[in-house]
């Protein structure tokens, strides 16, 4: 049972990957023997040490995804470091909160931009790769918002709902050709990202209240969800959008 589950001999890029959900589920990847690479503009030394202290390997790649032809140039650096990636993380993903009827285009823009556009291009182009390899893992990091609405986040919330159709129609493309495309939606976790919420305390005790577990949840949380939907346990899971929400879309 436990080969169902390993990682090792595999090759994981992760975006994102210098603190939150993706130190989180690299950090898992690496536990379960895969090589990661992770990509960010962020410094990942932490990233780094967390993983070489498992006697795990790391690469990392500082690459801004809102640059125009960054995407192609991350594949390029990431397969000319390891000749292959089996597994790809788009975890990079960015937030902009206003009213929506001040919304500024250029945050709708930006936000677009980090997490749909260049979602679709490494899916896209890390694909072709797996597509001739004839295997590989696609997950994609959706939201609770690619099933609600939100508040205060419209762009957030198109670009989350686009992740999860996204996920669905390579799935039905790619499926029979070896490449699973799966996706992990986590409910409401600490991060840099809910900052804000956390500290409104009617907010927090409000989302706190509506979550059946009792509580937000953390990186942690997501290494058994990324570690089964990258690994061979879930081979006939397509197009999946696996909640991490500790109850949330239940209540």
């Amino acid at each position: 049972m436990a080969s169902l589950f390993s990682l090792k001999g595999k090759v994981a890029l992760l975006t994102g990957a210098s603190r939150g959900l993706g130190q989180g589920m690299a950090v898992g990847l690496a536990e379960a023997g895969a090589v990661v690479i992770g990509a960010g503009i962020s410094d990942m030394s932490e990233t780094r040490k967390q993983i070489e202290a498992i006697g795990g390997t790391f690469h990392q790649i500082n690459i801004d995804l809102s640059e125009d032809g960054a995407t192609a140039k991350l594949v390029t650096e990431a397969l000319a470091l390891t000749d292959k990636i089996d597994i790809l993380v788009n975890n990079a993903g960015i937030i902009r909160r206003s009213d929506a009827e001040n919304y500024s285009d250029e945050d709708w823009f930006d936000v677009i931009n980090v997490n749909q556009n260049s979602v679709f291009k490494l899916c896209r182009d890390v694909g072709k790769h797996m597509l001739e390899n004839g295997s590989g893992r696609i997950i994609n990091v959706a939201s609770m918002l690619s099933f609600q609405g939100g508040l205060r986040v419209p762009a957030y919330t198109a670009s989350k709902h686009a992740i999860a159709g996204l996920t669905k129609s390579l799935a039905n493309e790619w499926s029979k050709r070896g490449v699973n495309v799966n996706g992990i939606a986590p409910g409401y976790m600490v991060t840099d990202n809910t900052a804000q919420l956390r500290s409104n305390e009617e907010r927090n005790e409000y989302i706190t209240s509506r979550i059946p577990q009792g509580r937000w949840g953390t990186p942690e949380d997501l290494k058994g969800a990324v570690i089964f939907l990258a690994s061979d346990a879930s081979s006939y899971v397509n197009g999946h959008i696996l909640c991490v929400d500790g109850g949330w879309l239940s209540s």
